[in-house]
């Protein structure tokens, strides 16, 4: 595969990952455009990562089974056009379809990056391109910040928050105009197929929750509502049920049970959840907080995030030699680097409240990003070790949809106690939230595990793909 070939794959990975934290910068200004409610604010995240988790492993077993170049140019095609769809979008209730629709759309690319990496490539080149994938996240955080500000400062010919969704179209374009003549055209011999009735249980058990989470403060908790979330044990039940017996028949589950049941993946899952929970309610709070909280403009909004971005980039380009030195100690390092910085941010917002000088949240918002990158990339590597290489794929897949999920309910539950706080007090509101988030962090600290680096899995070496 040429290098403009995986240049073309990598800005199709790049895209979806940017889209997510660049919208966070904006939601102050669609607030006053589209008139939302903050439960329609979380929704425009939340709904693209909900609709990206659920899809996310369908993508994938697709692309094994009609083309994975065929799939990205689907998914490329579809994401240019939701991203104009939500670049016009007349009225919030249109931004959240087209957002939902946008995450779907994302779910249709990602997965084939990976696969198309582990099919074509092999040895140095193939961990060389899976760095740069890695790298290629790094730099979506520090994008998503700096143009996010810039766009939004613009305010190009009076279009407001508009050219964070357009600036999508013309890259998008470019990939589909590239991808069929340089991209090579692969496919699994033995594809697995989708799991229609695991996916309609994960796309229940997740909405059931979401729904409550965003709408309920808002409304006073209805009855409805409440029947709503007593939906979520219901699905995720029929969800254990349907897969356990569907793996007995031979099949390849959504979710394996047999997979979850390896002691990497199961005690990965669950250091996944609570991290990704708290670091999509942190990208949240923190451009609303900025802009609502301090009053100051998106360019200052997404310029004070660079620094925690830079912090994720540098790491995400050392993940794979420290790992190699310290092993599964990696997790722990980097989780007490996050805790060490956001506890630093806190004592900085609270102390100099409601003067807080931006450049005094620099040290703190830098520690904490490389800290996170650290736990990320250490994190991706302990679960997916020990999945035996038969089930990569969907060992990857099962993470990454925990990842984008955990994300999107980070922002229903403590994006929403945030808002509902910050009616009266934004720095109280900030400084519960992030403790809180601190609090996840030391937690998972203690729940690390500890192994030597003989054990750890090899540099570079990370599964093929999302499926």
């Amino acid at each position: 595969m040429t290098r403009l070939a995986t240049a073309v794959r990598l800005i199709g990975a790049f895209l979806p990952m940017v889209d997510f934290f660049i919208v966070n910068l904006a939601l102050p200004t669609i607030n006053t455009t589209l008139h939302a409610s903050a439960p329609m604010l979380e929704l425009i995240v939340a709904g693209y990562g909900t609709a990206y988790a659920v899809s996310l492993v369908v993508g994938g077993r697709l692309g094994d089974a009609i083309g994975r170049r065929r799939m990205f140019v689907i998914g490329l095609a579809s994401f240019s056009l939701t991203s104009l769809l939500c670049g016009i979008a007349p009225s919030i209730g249109v931004l959240v379809a087209a957002r939902v629709l946008q995450g779907m759309s994302a779910a249709m690319i990602v997965p084939q990056v990976l696969a198309t990496f582990q099919a074509t490539l092999e040895g140095n080149a193939r961990s060389r391109a899976i760095g740069l994938y890695a790298a290629t996240g790094g730099v979506a955080v520090v994008t998503g910040q700096l143009l996010g500000g810039v766009l939004l400062d613009a305010n190009i010919a009076g279009t407001s928050w508009r050219p964070i969704f357009l600036v999508n179209v013309p890259f998008g374009i470019a990939g589909l105009l590239l991808a069929p003549r340089i991209v090579p055209a692969t496919r699994s011999p033995n594809p697995a197929g989708v799991d229609i009735p695991g996916t309609t249980l994960l796309a229940v058990t997740v909405v059931a929750l979401l729904i409550p989470l965003t709408e309920g403060p808002a409304l006073h908790w209805p009855l409805w509502l409440w029947g709503v979330l007593a939906l979520a044990p219901i699905g995720a039940a029929g969800m254990v049920a349907v897969e356990r017996r569907s793996e007995r028949g031979g099949r390849t589950p959504l979710v394996p049970p047999s997979l979850v049941r390896l002691p990497n993946v199961r005690r990965g899952l669950l250091l996944a959840v609570p991290f990704f929970l708290g670091f999509g309610a942190f990208t949240f709070v923190f451009a609303l907080t900025v802009q609502n909280g301090l009053h100051r403009d998106a360019l200052h909004s997404g310029l004070a995030m660079t620094p925690m971005a830079l912090g994720f980039f540098t790491g995400s380009l050392l993940t794979a030699r420290l790992y190699e030195r310290f092993g599964t100690r990696l997790l722990a390092l980097g989780f007490a680097l996050q805790a060490v910085g956001l506890i630093s941010l806190v004592a900085v917002v609270a102390g100099e409240w409601p003067n807080v000088s931006l450049l005094g949240t620099i040290p703190g918002l830098a520690v904490a990003g490389f800290g996170q990158s650290l736990g990320l990339g250490a994190l991706f590597r302990t679960v997916l070790a020990g999945v035996p290489q038969h089930l990569a794929g969907v060992g990857s897949g099962v993470l990454v949809t925990v990842q984008q999920g955990s994300l999107a309910l980070g922002v229903a539950s403590l994006g929403t106690l945030f808002v509902s706080l910050s009616a009266d007090s934004a720095r109280d509101a900030f400084v519960v939230v992030v403790g809180i988030q601190t609090l996840l962090a030391i937690a998972l600290v203690f729940a690390s595990p500890r192994r030597s680096p003989s054990a750890a899995e090899p540099a570079g070496s990370v599964p093929a793909a999302a499926h």
